[in-house]
This record gives structure tokens, sequence and C-alpha cells, in this order.
């Protein structure tokens, strides 16, 4: 089937700032689809008009209904940068698809701003938990915040001055590229402004203050980052099982017996579009797991309540596991290891004698890497210091063909 949808990207200064390709395109269309502010920008056009509803899905299916008909879809600057064209692609296939991109409003505010675009970070807070920006926290950074509406900036604002990043140096830009472009500015500490214009996009140059702690994103964060009962993978052993985990750009990770959720937290700090299910039966331990997420930047973790095995039935196939809890449990490592992807990598981590029984018969059947952590530190024995040595721990990684 030939293209039949288009998705062309429009900015604030409307239908004159479209190449005549795309204002052919919207000439042409027998179905206009978007937001009332952009189907108003087409207003002359005498195809029908269809705004996004709420759910999406009620769109997407009307869509859907006229296939083989000319329709068209507005959307703002570069539909495939946190846009609608990245929702239509995930329910047509790129064949029926033709795009037409137009400047991003990120763009035009590192244009305004004379930041090169490489070198900044892009992020969308508009229906995206604010936690996220945690993640991202340091001297220097540069941050493109694409907001949810007029408010934002002064909820940013407020953020970063809790996190110790209220000499920040912030930039909202209104109606960017439009007649009545505006930039309002200050410190994060000082952002005067309870809500600003809807249409508004956010420059951000992060200064760490003296209360600030920004955190990197290798493995093996202190152990008091975390909001804790003592059942924690401990900060070296953490970074040495996040090194034999080998993380990679999109791929999921199983936390079974995630306790507080240490090492899935460190997975998804590590790279884009990562995923990780904290699989773990204390009540308690997921609420810590949650907002130990929400604190290090990374809301989106999947939390599963049970045991394992039976807690792992329905979870999406990982392409990675790491066994913490529960490790001498009949059934749970040959479970995980059933469900993990071919190439995948399997990890666990044991301190009782139970545990390393287990991992010993394991590692005779399917092989892999078998190690003894054994970690000390210094500490005070009457008026010296001395070695004391932590419980060791044994560690199997294995790969699966």
């Amino acid at each position: 089937m030939n293209a039949w949808l288009s998705v062309v990207g429009i900015g604030e200064d409307g239908l004159e700032g479209l190449s005549p390709a795309a204002r052919a395109a919207i000439a042409d269309a027998q179905t206009l689809v978007g937001g009332k502010r952009h189907l108003a920008f087409a207003a002359g056009v005498t195809a029908e008009k269809l705004a996004w509803e709420n759910p999406l899905a009620n769109t997407l299916d009307a869509i859907a209904r006229r296939r083989g008909t000319r329709v068209v879809v507005l959307a703002s600057g570069d539909p495939m940068w946190f846009g609608a064209g990245a929702t239509l692609a995930r329910r047509f296939p790129a064949a029926e698809m033709r795009i037409v991109p137009h400047v991003s409003s990120l763009a035009l505010a590192a244009a305004r701003m004379a930041w090169p675009l490489a070198d900044c970070t892009a992020l969308s807070v508009h229906g995206r938990p604010l936690a996220a920006l945690a993640l991202h926290l340091a001297d220097r950074v540069r941050l493109l915040l694409l907001t949810h509406d007029g408010a934002t900036p002064a909820t940013v604002a407020a953020f970063l001055a809790t996190r110790g990043f209220g000499a920040s140096r912030m930039t909202a830009i209104e109606r960017a590229g439009g007649s009545t472009e505006r930039r309002v500015a200050a410190t994060a500490g000082e952002w005067p402004h309870a809500r600003i214009d809807d249409l508004n996009v956010l420059a951000v140059e992060c200064v760490a203050g003296p209360d600030a702690r920004p955190l990197p994103r290798v493995a093996g964060l202190p152990d008091d980052c975390f909001e804790h009962d003592g059942q924690l993978t401990k900060r070296a052993v953490r970074a040495i099982t996040l090194a034999a985990l080998a993380p990679l750009p999109g791929q999921l990770l199983w936390d079974v017996g995630a306790g507080n959720g240490s090492v899935a937290i460190e997975w998804l700090r590590a790279g884009a579009a990562m995923r990780a299910i904290a699989i773990e039966r204390d009540a308690h331990r997921r609420g810590r797991v949650a907002r130990n997420a929400e604190t290090l930047g990374v809301p989106d973790i999947e939390i599963a309540a049970g045991d394992a095995p039976e807690a792992l039935a329905g979870l999406d196939t990982p392409d990675a596991v790491f066994v913490g809890g529960g490790v001498s449990t009949p059934g749970v490592l040959a479970a995980c290891w059933a469900a993990l992807k071919p190439g995948g990598t399997f990890v666990s981590n044991a301190v009782t004698l139970e545990g390393e029984a287990a991992l010993t018969a394991f590692h005779a059947e399917q092989g892999g890497e078998i190690s003894r952590i054994a970690i000390s530190h210094a500490d005070t024995i009457g008026a010296h210091r001395g070695w004391r040595a932590a419980m060791p721990v044994v560690q199997l990684a294995v790969r699966k063909p």
C-alpha cells in the first residue's frame, strides 16, 4: 500500500512556515488530524477535521478506519522527537507513512541560547514524571525540556532548588518561532512566575550549590543513597554485580528478590531506554523500591509483588536476570534460567551456605564463572585501626547459549 498517512510538523508560524510539499499535503487532505491549536492554523482547509481525543487510542482507531484515504496529522515541530509521529509509527507501518518534520521547539531553544544541540540533554516532562530529572543533574549540564504547561517552569525550579541546584539558570521561551515569542529568565531559586504561557520550552544550565549531591551514572552508588532496612547489596559488591550483568541500552532486567531495589535502580541508571522489573514479596520493601527509584531519577521502575518462582509468570521476557534473594528456594534458579532470552546474562549472589550450595550445583549444570567476593574495611579496634571483613559473597555469572 502506498503512503496514505502524512505526518506534518508545524510551528507557531503556521502554514506560512511550511515547505511547499507540506502545504500541498494539507491542501490535498481528505482528513486533517491534530490538536485544536494546530487545526486552527488550517481553518481554511475544507478537509474533515478530527481533534485528538482522550484516550489517544480513540483517535488512532479513527485514523485506522480511514486507511487508504488521504489523512494528514498535524504535529508540533519535529513529530519524531517526543511527538505524535512516534505514537503513530508504533501503530502504522513505515511504508504507509510520510513524515515531514519541522524545526522542533527544542532546536529553536538551543538556537536562542546559542547552545550546541549535541551538547545538550533533551527531555520531556510532558506527561512524564518530573523525578526523572534527578538522573541528569550535575554541574554545567545543559537541559532542554519540553514542558507540560505554564506551571511547569515553576515546578522545575522548585525541584532544582530542593536538590541543591537553586543557582541553576533557567530560561523559558514562550511560543518559540511565533510572532509573540518571549523569553523569561531567572535562577531556579529565584524563579518569580507561578505560571507563564502554556506553550513554552525550558532551557536550564545546571549549577550545583554546596548542598547538591550529583551522582555518577557508573555502578556503585554509596549505600546511603538508598533507603534500606539492612538488606542491601553493598556498594562494592553491587558494582561487581552490575559489571557482570553488563547492561546495554534498551534491555530488560529481572531483579528477583529485589530487597530495596539497588541493583535494578543502578541498572536503569546505566543507559538509555532501560527497563527493570523488581520482584519482591515484602510490601514495605516494595515501597522502598519505589521511593528509591524516584529519588534516584528512575521512577519508571516496574515492581511485581510475590514470591519467585510463582511471581515470574506473565512477566516480559528478560535480557538479564539477577537473583539476589531466594537463591536456595527450590525452583527459583531453574525458572529464571528458563525465562531468560538466549544470549542473556544470568547473575546470582549468595551469602548463606545454602545459597552457595545452590549456586555450586547450578554452576555444575550450566557453567559460567563462579567467584567468591571478600571485602574488608578499615575499622576502629580500641585505640587502633584494623581490617574488619564483611560476609563473603559467592557470585555466579553465566551467559545463556
